[in-house]
């Protein structure tokens, strides 16, 4: 397949503008944070888990569920490739065959595409290689990943921007200098492009996951829609990033963390994804356009807790009134205490009794407001 003819032109965009669209989806500031349901291989190469995880996820509220596609005897030196591997997690007995184990083919992405479509989930995958790049063109995914450890992968970078479809580019273990660089490189070919804060620990500690960075991100890439993929294992994190600009959250996501796999420990089951799509959500909601006002849900807590002023005991008609005249009870249904200091010195039309509300009806002065508004 050529590339460059299936590369889309570079899009001139307003400079103000930072959004990006995948499967229809539109991800910009204004809008609900797009949640990826990093499926990874916790699916333990097994095409009914994996599908499972996606309907889950969808239930969940997830917007998209992603996969990592590796062809590994490219990939990997031979000596690495066939290298024994130990682990408790190891699902062979050299880490190739660990790899080849977890691997999906071309069937089982059909079969997981068409589910995703069914049930109404974006799905795509991490590109881990040139190879991977063109096995998932070939599928048609609608997006790309990229993993932290190929920030510095050129080849792969310009080869995947040449597909033309958005790429998303986590940011583990790199610098700034390499951020940009991707940024260029990616960029020059294909404008369709998110950022994500990243720290590659897994889990990383809370010290080194440094959220700050998405405020450096979105002032260095002020087009670019920011975002975080978090490896920590609870959600208040993903909110945080949410406060912080980050309009995509990517998370594992796994049926069991006690699961066999490196990554089960530190993914989220059904309830945590669920409540992060919920927070994440709530979020958006409750920032609000910034304008300080009332509203109609404060007005019956408000009558029993905020104040208005009352006679503090038996006084007569005739009497100029003094501060201490004054007292401040609820309910709130008369002259709130800030007017106090213009009550003071006023005379009263007729008598009050303790506890009965003064209002300038009542008040008699030449410095007597004529019609005074009560904002209760």
């Amino acid at each position: 397949m050529d590339r460059e003819a299936v590369a889309r032109e570079p899009v001139v965009r307003d400079p103000s503008a930072r959004e990006l669209e995948i499967d229809g989806r539109l991800i910009n500031d204004a809008g609900d944070c797009y949640v990826i349901a990093e499926i990874g291989h916790n699916h333990q190469g097994n095409l009914e888990q994996c599908m499972k995880l996606f309907t889950l996820a969808k239930m969940c509220g997830a917007d998209a569920v992603k996969l990592q596609k590796r062809d590994n005897r490219a990939l990997f030196t031979r000596e690495m490739y066939d290298s024994p591997y130990h682990s408790e997690n190891a699902f062979g007995a050299t880490y190739g065959a660990h790899r080849e184990f977890l691997e999906f083919g071309r069937d089982d992405y059909i079969q997981l595409k068409l589910h995703a479509r069914e049930i109404g989930i974006t799905f795509f995958s991490t590109a881990f290689d040139l190879k991977s790049a063109d096995f998932l063109a070939d599928i048609g995914m609608p997006a790309y990943k990229i993993a932290s450890g190929d920030i510095t992968n050129t080849p792969l970078l310009r080869h995947v921007a040449r597909i033309g479809r958005p790429i998303i580019m986590s940011t583990g273990g790199a610098d700034m200098d390499d951020v940009r660089r991707a940024y260029d490189t990616v960029m020059e070919i294909n404008p369709k492009l998110a950022i994500l804060q990243c720290t590659s620990g897994y889990p990383p500690a809370f010290e080194e996951m440094n959220l700050r960075v998405i405020e450096t991100f979105r002032e260095a890439f002020p087009t670019t829609v920011v975002g975080l993929s978090s490896h920590d294992s609870g959600i208040a994190m993903a909110l945080a990033g949410y406060m912080l600009g980050a309009r995509i959250v990517e998370k594992h996501f796994t049926l069991n963390r006690a699961m066999k796999g490196t990554d089960h420990a530190f993914s989220l089951e059904h309830s945590g994804l669920e409540k992060m799509v919920r927070d994440l959500k709530r979020a958006r909601i409750a920032l609000g356009d910034g304008v300080k006002r009332r509203y109609p849900s404060e007005e019956k807590p408000l009558y029993k807790m905020a104040k208005k002023i009352v006679a503090a005991r038996d006084l007569p008609a005739g009497h100029v009134l003094a501060q201490e005249d004054l007292a401040f009870k609820a309910p709130n249904d008369g002259l709130p205490p800030y007017h106090a200091d213009h009550l003071v010195g006023m005379r009263l039309t007729r008598p009050l009794a303790e506890d009965e509300a003064i209002g300038y009806a009542d008040l008699t002065s030449e410095d007597a407001p004529a019609s005074p508004a009560v904002v209760p």
